[in-house]
């Protein structure tokens, strides 16, 4: 009896200490927050870069015909 009692309380122990899966949890949390920011400020996002482009573009096409 005093043996499987001392089974049952590691197997406690191990359960309570167990952090193995922790790692994968936080990297999926992590993705869901990601997500749920790029849906959320897709559209502000996509304007803020495609007008960046447009100035990139502006840049090399005025220094090319300068040349």
């Amino acid at each position: 009896m005093k043996m499987l009692k001392s089974l049952k309380n590691r197997f406690k122990k191990n359960i309570t200490n167990n952090e193995r899966g922790q790692g994968a949890t936080e990297y999926i949390l992590l993705l869901v927050v990601i997500v749920g920011l790029v849906t959320v400020f897709g559209g502000k996002i996509k304007t803020a870069f495609n007008t960046k482009i447009g100035e990139v573009t502006n840049s090399m096409d005025s220094i090319t015909v300068e040349k």
